[in-house]
């Protein structure tokens, strides 16, 4: 299809003006999350050649929910609109942009707006939220100079890692060495790359510690063995099941009937015996003779006796209205009760005593992934989600994965997944009240259980942790948005680290020509607590993993570092030229890209 004329126009110009560093880069990211709130501050935070971008972010008409969407963040415009169609795209500035984020937890509406946005602007970089891996693929395959990422594959690690009383089990390759994140106990010396973290005080985790030494959580080599397989192993608590067929039973027999059919038995018979009492004292029997009369006077009948005192003919009387009214209660008993106990084997109310399982709290994306992974680690996991058609419930099914279906704030819904008895609880429902309960009830179940606990508010987040004492809190978002931001700048991050609340990042970067870093030291690299160099490379040859920190560094150079975002940004604004104090002439060079009319 031809491009309009204006956004023709609007391209080659932003194209020359950009040349002449006149612009700053433009990007638009559509979401409505938490996730597109970090991504923005992350771009926000971001030092270019030609200054920080620009942002345009396309969120609905009325906020989605009450956590923060990045509307109200400064610096940015803002384009309200509840269709992402060619119109809003266009008002959004797209044509010319360099990238468009799209962040909405819908895959089919993403794929959807990509297209539409290819209408726009075509020669666009994408970077799209996929839950679904068969409609990533293709996305890809329609869209070359895209990168399709899934906040919930990223942040899933590190909370089963967290569950289980792990380091994230971080690993990837990079310049002919398989890394991996691991406690310096569990690895050799000698595999030791860098320190990363000194974790031992929960309170004041402290990332890149000027001393590696005090490090207990390090980045290692892998050397012949898969990284950190063996030592896993060892320290996962595999669940145990207790098989208690009494426990289980008296479950069931609670949830057998309604409570006002239970009262009404329960005060009927109460009825029949007090009257069975007073006709054995009145006929002077014995309490064998007793039980039997009242029995079959209630159940069957009597023939009349008119020569029985009054007060034998009423009390009799009295019981066989009571066994009229006892019949139809039984029927109703039974016929309650086999409704409630399938509902109730269906909802997962009646399960087995368990211990040393996960309870997953909340089969949205991110709890699918951690319920799939911990599954996959031979861990038992007993799920909870408030709807018995969550996206993960279908795969739970499949997995053998029993699924409680209610409210995890309730305590009687806690105890039904036998949280008191669990090894760790994993909370990662959207709802951040629904999940501080469930956190604190279960607590108060077991005051010495791990917890898990996702919060979209990361002041909250820390409030919670030194209030509670709740010393694992994570944010879906915050793990995920620096790698959705380093792909929409065209920047490939080689991994992400979680490391409590903090994510780092390994990534690569050169060193222009007249930037800080050229002519300085290798030591310069370095800032504590920021950024941590980890292989040297000279154009065109291999890194070089313990390069002399004396060696000067050339322009063209390649740096491989692990570094916190705030690190990585002041790291790109030393390692690139300073912009120009009078914007130079548009230089002679080849004209805008031709774009075809057909």
């Amino acid at each position: 299809m031809a491009e309009p004329l204006r956004d023709r126009a609007r391209r080659a110009t932003s194209w020359r003006l950009r040349m002449n560093g006149e612009i700053r880069p433009h990007y638009v990211v559509c979401g409505s999350d938490p996730l597109a709130y970090w991504v923005v501050r992350a771009l926000l935070a971001t030092e270019l050649e030609s200054g920080r971008p620009r942002i345009t972010l396309v969120v609905p008409e009325r906020r989605r929910s009450d956590g923060p969407d990045g509307r109200d963040v400064p610096g940015i415009q803002v384009v309200r609109a509840d269709r992402l169609d060619e119109v809003t795209f266009r008002r959004a500035g797209l044509a010319g942009a360099d990238g468009l984020a799209l962040l909405h937890q819908d895959d089919v509406g993403n794929m959807h707006a990509a297209l539409c946005a290819q209408e726009v602007e075509p020669r666009l970089r994408l970077v799209v939220r996929m839950f679904n891996t068969s409609l990533a693929n293709g996305l890809r395959q329609l869209f070359p100079d895209s990168a399709v990422l899934s906040d919930a594959s990223m942040a899933a690690p590190a909370f089963v890692a967290a569950a289980l009383g792990e380091v994230a089990p971080t690993h990837f390759r990079h310049a002919g060495r398989t890394l991996y994140v691991a406690r310096r106990a569990d690895v050799r010396p000698t595999d030791v790359v860098c320190g990363v973290a000194d974790t031992r005080d929960p309170a004041r985790t402290r990332v890149l510690p000027a001393d590696e030494t005090t490090a207990d959580v390090v980045l290692a080599e892998a050397t012949g063995q898969p990284p950190g397989t063996e030592l896993a192993a060892r320290r996962l608590v595999r669940a145990r099941r207790r098989r208690q067929p009494v426990v289980v039973l008296l479950r069931a027999v609670r949830s057998f009937a309604t409570r006002k059919i239970g009262i009404a038995v329960l005060v009927l018979l109460a009825i029949i015996a007090a009257l069975g009492w007073l006709n054995a004292r009145a006929a002077n029997v014995g309490w064998a003779d007793a039980l039997y009369l009242t029995v079959v006077t209630t159940l069957t009948g009597e023939d009349p006796d008119v020569a029985k005192p009054v007060a034998a003919q009423v009390m009799q009387v009295v019981l066989n209205l009571a066994g009229l009214a006892l019949i139809p209660l039984i029927t109703a008993v039974v016929v309650d009760g086999i409704v409630n106990a399938r509902l109730a084997l269906h909802a997962g109310r009646i399960q087995p005593a368990r211990s040393g399982h996960v309870v997953v709290v909340g089969l949205g994306n991110i709890g699918t992934r951690v319920m799939a992974q911990l599954h996959d680690f031979g861990v038992e996991v007993v799920a909870i989600d408030k709807d018995p058609d969550a996206r993960g419930a279908s795969l739970a099914h499949r997995l053998g994965v029993p699924l409680v279906v209610g409210d995890a704030g309730r305590e009687e819904t806690l105890r039904s997944a036998s949280v008191e008895t669990c090894q760790a609880l994993v909370v990662v429902s959207t709802d951040d009240g629904v999940n501080l309960r469930a956190a604190l009830n279960a607590r108060g179940l077991d005051p010495d259980l791990r917890v898990v606990l996702r919060l979209f508010d990361g002041d909250f987040a820390e409030r919670i942790q030194k209030a509670f004492g709740i010393g694992i809190s994570r944010s879906v978002s915050y793990l995920a948005a620096p790698a959705f931001a380093a792909a929409l700048l065209d920047r490939a991050v080689i991994a992400t680290i979680p490391v409590g609340r903090h994510a780092l990042l390994v990534t690569e970067v050169q060193v222009a020509a007249g930037s800080p870093l050229d002519g300085r030291p290798l030591a310069a690299v370095a800032h504590p607590g920021a950024v941590r160099l980890l292989a040297h490379a000279r154009a065109g040859q291999k890194a070089n993993w313990s390069a002399d920190p004396r060696l000067v560094i050339t322009a063209g150079d390649w740096l491989t570092v692990v570094a916190r975002r705030a690190g990585l940004t002041a790291l790109l604004r030393e390692t690139t030229p300073p912009p120009p104090e009078h914007p130079p002439a548009t230089p002679a060079g080849p004209p805008p890209p031709r774009v075809s009319e057909e």
